[in-house]
């Protein structure tokens, strides 16, 4: 019964998570670059984007033709996900849609003034980006935060202190936007800390090595940065083998991640003529920055490191100020003695990303809400704050703690206002152009109500009240939650 009823939440919150990404929806020349090339293989047998490339500016030339310059991971899953989907694309129910759109006002009210309205190919393509995104980021995002859950189970019990830090993580952090966006960073993420959950959780046998070497080799495929989180987790794999006097074994992680690697230079060498060589070499409108340095990296910076902290413009700090209490987390991780090695592996995995991104010319993202290629150490970072939590529960409140559970209580409210303000603003993310994206972007798009498209504008709902669908749907599972774990707690011995 202990085990049924633990399911279900996590059933539940999965359930709830996915429910949350899936309903917003925006289109951006990212999105556009992977969606282009499943569309081009399954509707033209082509890797080459030639007839869809006037959507993206994110595109490779070789030769005469384009091609995607993104890494291929999450754009290869897709295309056998959108030939099913073809199926019932190609049905005359579309026709249909299109007549309920083009008469829907709150749909109508999202398109932009000049454009060229409801064309059936453009909501062919948004229907696929909605599913693919459901499939490969949503779904994903949702299952890390159950493999969060349960892995945080190992550092404290308390059921509430476990779901405080999935939540802040899945829906606080720019985690909750991009789980809504056709991106390869949280199918990258999910798989990186999926490999770690099996390792640390699990007994190490041949199949869960093979496992781990097949996500560690496709979370590159899908972001190339990963493979600095890779190097960490693959020697974190050696040292627990290590200590069962069986270190030989890596050999299969070693396997499986170099035959996903052979693959993916089979790819690189069929569009760009070399195993090695990357879209971005190609990228037509990006030469300067691909070239500065090695592929845009240089040397740490003063502002990169301001500007993807604290800064307004896209600092993690400013968007989600919880995550400090990563700050202190780590300290009282460290001084309870506990767990050391999955300590150095989450220490390293947040700062080897952290480095990164401060290297990096283009270190804003572009077009992002928050700085989006920190995305992959977040749930290494978020496991830190359940030592603050575990603290209150283990000390008396003295006069220096006294403020702490209104500070955190304040930081998540930060958090939520911030983070959801600007991901369901607009339809697109904001420009880069845009300093204080939350002054300058998400209020006043709220104060004139442009919301980003979503389940309730479907149902005919304009502007905030489009919103309402989202928020029963939050109170109903949340809800739901709340009576199994009440039940748990009555029916505990």
């Amino acid at each position: 019964m202990k085990m049924l009823s633990n399911q279900a939440k996590e059933l539940v919150k999965a359930l709830c998570q996915t429910r949350f990404y899936g309903m917003m929806v925006r289109q951006d020349p990212n999105q556009n670059s992977r969606l282009n090339m499943v569309i081009a293989v399954v509707e033209d047998g082509t890797f080459q984007i030639d007839k869809y490339v006037e959507n993206t500016v994110d595109y490779a030339k070789v030769g005469d033709h384009y091609y995607s310059d993104k890494a291929p991971g999450v754009a290869l899953l897709g295309i056998p996900l959108y030939s099913g989907l073809k199926f019932f694309l190609d049905m005359p129910v579309m026709d249909t849609l299109m007549e309920k759109l083009s008469n829907n006002s709150a749909f109508q009210s999202t398109l932009r003034q000049g454009g060229s309205g409801i064309l059936k190919h453009k909501v062919r393509f948004a229907i696929a980006q909605v599913f693919l995104t459901i499939m490969l980021s949503a779904i994903p995002t949702a299952l890390l935060a159950v493999l969060m859950y349960r892995l945080l189970g190992e550092f404290d019990k308390n059921v509430w202190h476990r779901l405080a830090v999935v939540i802040g993580y899945g829906l606080l952090t720019p985690a909750f936007a991009y789980a809504g966006a056709f991106y390869g960073h949280q199918f990258s993420t999910f798989l990186l800390f999926a490999a770690f959950y099996l390792i640390f959780m699990h007994a190490v046998t041949t199949k869960t090595l093979l496992t781990v070497g097949l996500l560690l080799g496709y979370s590159v495929v899908t972001e190339y940065p990963s493979v600095l989180m890779i190097i960490v987790i693959y020697f974190y794999t050696l040292y627990k083998l290590y200590h069962t006097d069986d270190w030989k074994r890596i050999g299969w992680v070693t396997l499986t991640g170099g035959i996903v690697a052979i693959f993916w230079m089979g790819y690189n060498t069929t569009i760009f003529g070399s195993p090695l060589e990357l879209g971005y070499s190609h990228s037509e409108l990006w030469q300067d920055q691909h070239h500065t340095g090695f592929m845009s990296l240089t040397l740490p910076s003063l502002e990169a490191m301001w500007g993807i902290t604290f800064g307004m413009f896209r600092g993690l700090f400013f968007l989600s100020p919880l995550l400090l209490l990563s700050i202190p987390g780590f300290w009282l991780w460290w001084r309870s003695g506990k767990y050391r090695a999955e300590w150095i592996l989450s220490m390293a995995c947040t700062l080897i990303i952290f480095l990164f991104n401060s290297s990096s010319s283009m270190w804003w993202g572009g077009f992002a809400i928050g700085p989006r290629y920190l995305l992959p150490m977040l749930p290494f970072m978020s496991l830190s704050i359940i030592f603050v939590f575990k603290l209150w529960e283990h000390k008396p409140v003295g006069n220096y703690l006294r403020f702490l559970p209104g500070l955190t209580l304040f930081l998540y409210a930060w958090s939520f206002v911030v983070t959801w303000g600007l991901t369901l603003a607009e339809q697109s993310f904001p420009s880069d152009t845009i300093r204080n994206p939350f002054v300058e972007y998400a209020i006043p798009n709220w104060q004139i109500g442009n919301i980003a498209r979503n389940a309730g504008t479907i149902l005919g709902f304009k502007g905030m009240l489009s919103l309402i669908p989202l928020f029963i749907i939050v109170m109903i599972l949340v809800g739901g939650w709340w009576l199994l774990t009440q039940r748990h707690e009555t029916s505990s011995p």
